[in-house]
């Protein structure tokens, strides 16, 4: 069974300027961000299992929301369609 912590240990060089001492303290939304910006796609099915899709897409509505997020414009059309498509229950633009 997988788990955040694990999760966060395997993919911990995505978060290279992060105190590694505090690195299980970041929040879900960073966590979210920095696996849809830069992970594989592994790395995606596993913040799906770990997290779940819903709460993946709600992170990803909340932060997009934001006119300051930090997704790459290819990665946030992306989601923003894939979520449309099978979370549709969020709002994204």
């Amino acid at each position: 069974m997988d788990n955040r912590a694990n999760l966060i240990t395997s993919y911990q060089q995505l978060f290279w300027y992060f105190d590694k001492s505090k690195l299980h303290n970041i929040s879900d939304a960073v966590l979210v961000e920095f696996i849809l910006n830069y992970g594989d796609m592994e790395a995606v099915k596993r913040l799906f299992e770990v997290l779940g899709k819903e709460a993946v897409a709600k992170e990803f509505s909340k932060t997009i929301q934001n006119h300051r997020s930090n997704y790459f414009p290819q990665v946030k059309n992306f989601f923003n369609l894939y979520f449309q498509k099978y979370v549709p229950q969020y709002p994204f633009s």
